[in-house]
């Protein structure tokens, strides 16, 4: 099924994935597309099968960072729905690719009635309360080399080695100068790690790259891990077991 390309969906027991599947969907989402406005309200839940979600926070001076990604691995929306909170940052598609979408109030509805459910949703959003915790640290303390070699290799577990963003779209994600981004990355394809042409960029060398980074990229894949159980964050289980301890 299309919906098991999800992480998340994939470890949803098949009788709550029937009672969503009534109204789970599949859309494509468009590179720049906009899933929610800062203190706006989510009415519909996404479940990435390829492409990156960013969530960023946008400041009145016009500067935008990136605080998380959402790929395959995750969900968007989920915690908005279940206590009709509004999104606390923007949320873009910087990766498109395919979803399962599903309208916020059923998704609540469901999540009610299965303990099971709510309790695998509440795991991926302290997963990624601590990624987001863990950029605004890496932000603060690291150089932009490693935040940006960082960055790569999480976008290429999630969307592979051809990556299409633009100098400029990256530096806005990270919060630097553009020109900051555009010396590391000329270093960075002169070494043979990448290559960049006009909005494109191709990982060459993935393993480099990881040793370029910080130790924020580990980080995260075992913060993803200690919530699914070992290896979670590198594939979806097989079918529904074995399933998530809760």
């Amino acid at each position: 099924m299309a919906h098991s390309k999800n992480y998340i969906l994939a470890r949803v027991n098949p009788v709550d994935l029937e009672d969503l599947g009534r109204k789970l969907g599949v859309v494509d989402l468009k590179h720049g597309q906009v899933l929610a406005e800062t203190r706006q309200r989510v009415p519909h839940v996404y479940f990435p099968h390829g492409g990156i979600l960013s969530s960023v926070v946008e400041l009145k001076d016009g500067w935008t960072i990136e605080t998380g990604m959402i790929g395959k691995e995750g969900v968007f929306g989920a915690a908005q729905a279940l206590d009709n909170k509004v999104s606390l940052s923007k949320v873009m598609v910087q990766v498109p690719g395919q979803a399962s979408v599903v309208d916020a109030e059923h998704l609540k509805t469901v999540t009610l009635s299965s303990p099971e459910l709510l309790a695998l949703l509440l795991r991926y959003e302290r997963f990624f309360l601590a990624q987001v915790q863990q950029t605004t640290a890496c932000n603060a303390l690291h150089t932009i080399e490693q935040r940006m070699c960082k960055w790569l290799v999480r976008m290429h577990d999630l969307a592979g080695d051809e990556l299409p963003l633009t100098q400029e779209f990256l530096a806005q994600m990270m919060g630097v100068m553009r020109s900051s981004v555009s010396g590391v990355a000329k270093q960075l394809q002169k070494e043979g790690l990448i290559s960049y042409r006009r909005g494109h960029v191709r990982i060459v060398d993935i393993e480099l790259v990881k040793r370029r980074s910080c130790e924020c990229y580990q980080a995260v894949r075992e913060l993803y891990d200690d919530q699914f159980g070992e290896g979670a964050s590198q594939q979806p289980g097989s079918g529904h077991s074995p399933r998530p301890s809760y």
